[in-house]
């Protein structure tokens, strides 16, 4: 098999090195371009299991605001996005509810919670 050239962007710091990858397959061969170590491990888990951290609300029943954000305790694998916020867009949780509650745990049996990403007071409640 013929290597391939792949182009990436970095996205664990802020640098944003611009990635040339060559990959047999998928084994990663070489990566130039990066600035750090940090950029040849992106370029693997990349190219061979990608995964993102999702944001997102859920419905609130009596809390001070109708919605809650959330986002996740790890990157989930991209081909689960869809189905991710599918199951976030089902539920509903009763407030008070605070940063860091799980609101759905081991999600898709990932191994990844749902989290709160703030603190949301019940409704009618002063402090």
């Amino acid at each position: 098999m013929k290597p391939v050239e792949k182009e990436l962007i970095c996205v664990t710091c802020p640098r944003g090195c611009r990635l040339r990858v060559l990959t047999d397959g998928d084994k990663v061969l070489e990566v130039f371009g990066n600035n750090c170590k940090r950029g040849a491990s992106y370029a693997e888990m990349e190219l061979r299991d990608p995964r993102r951290m999702v944001a997102s609300t859920v419905r609130v029943c009596n809390g001070e605001r109708p919605v809650l954000p959330v986002t996740l305790s790890a990157p989930i694998q991209k081909r689960l996005i869809r189905q991710l916020l599918r199951e976030i867009s089902t539920v509903t949780v009763e407030a008070p509810v605070k940063m860091g509650d799980v609101i759905i745990q081991n999600v898709l049996n990932s191994g990844i919670n749902v989290v709160a990403s703030r603190n949301l007071k019940s409704a009618g409640k002063t402090h």
